[in-house]
C-alpha cells in the first residue's frame, strides 16, 4: 500500500492571503527570523509596509516559511494551520503558469 500525502483542500484569494498575513505576524514576532527575512528578501525594516502591498509578496512570506522546516512547522503550531495549508495557499497566491506542471 502507498500512503500519499493528503490533498490540501482549495483555498480561495482571501483566505489565502489571511495565511500569509498570519505568517508575516508569526515572522515578525521573533527577531532572529525577521533578521532573517529581510536579508533573504532584500528588505529592511522602513521598506516592509510599502513591500507588503507589492503583488508577490505575500506569496513570497509563504516561500520564506516553507523554506525552513523549523520555521514551517512553528507557524503551524503557532497559527493552528496545517503545513499543508501553507502550500495550498501559497499555489493560490502563485499559481503555476499553464502547463508547468502537466
Amino acid at each position: 500500500m502507498v500512503l500519499r500525502p493528503p490533498v490540501p483542500r482549495k483555498i480561495d484569494r482571501d483566505d489565502a492571503e489571511k495565511i500569509a498575513i498570519a505568517g508575516l505576524s508569526h515572522i515578525a514576532g521573533d527577531p532572529e527570523r525577521l533578521s532573517r527575512f529581510l536579508a533573504l528578501s532584500g528588505l529592511d525594516l522602513g521598506h516592509l509596509r510599502a513591500a507588503a502591498s507589492q503583488p508577490g509578496f505575500l506569496a513570497g512570506v509563504l516561500t520564506f516559511l516553507a523554506g525552513d522546516e523549523r520555521s514551517l512547522l512553528d507557524f503551524a503550531a503557532a497559527s493552528g494551520y496545517a503545513p499543508e495549508t501553507v502550500g495550498a495557499a501559497f499555489l493560490t497566491l502563485n499559481p503555476p503558469s499553464s502547463g508547468e506542471f502537466d
